[in-house]
């Protein structure tokens, strides 16, 4: 046998072992261990897609119940969360994502720099009191995976 048949088998042999370890971590976390999911979101025009991904998130994986899922909103998107100018549609989202135990937490600073208090956004938001970013990275040394759709 040369080496390059050595060398090919040896990452062969350690890529099938990786797989099934792989393969064995995502079945236990379906077992008995909710996902946990950070959801970023700062762009004005990635609101409904960002919405959309979560109800679908949540939707895929049979319900509220078998994730933990936040979202922290900061820079331009938190205005579309601003009471006096949220539409219908997206107040009944965030009450609904609300209700199923989403973390909806807002910017500080951004907050502070839009002139607006947790009154004045929808109801269901709690202040990202370090800023969003921090509560981000917080979440992320809490095992929570990130995503930035």
């Amino acid at each position: 046998m040369n080496r390059r048949s050595i060398l090919w088998s040896a990452v062969s042999a350690l890529g099938a072992a990786l797989g099934g370890s792989s393969a064995k971590a995502a079945t236990e976390a379906g077992a008995g261990n909710k996902l946990k999911v950070v959801y970023h979101l700062s762009d004005a025009e990635k609101v409904n897609f960002v919405l959309g991904n979560i109800q679908n998130h949540i939707d895929g994986v049979g319900g509220p119940q078998h994730v933990t899922i936040a979202l922290v909103i900061h820079g331009p998107a938190l205005k579309a969360f601003h009471r006096a100018q949220a539409n219908p549609d997206l107040g009944k989202r965030v009450g609904d994502f609300s209700r199923d135990g989403v973390e909806l937490a807002a910017c500080a600073n951004t907050m502070k720099a839009q002139n607006v208090t947790l009154t004045g956004l929808l109801p269901g938001f709690v202040s990202a009191e370090k800023g969003g970013v921090v509560r981000l990275a917080e979440l992320q040394s809490q095992g929570y995976l990130y995503l930035r759709p």
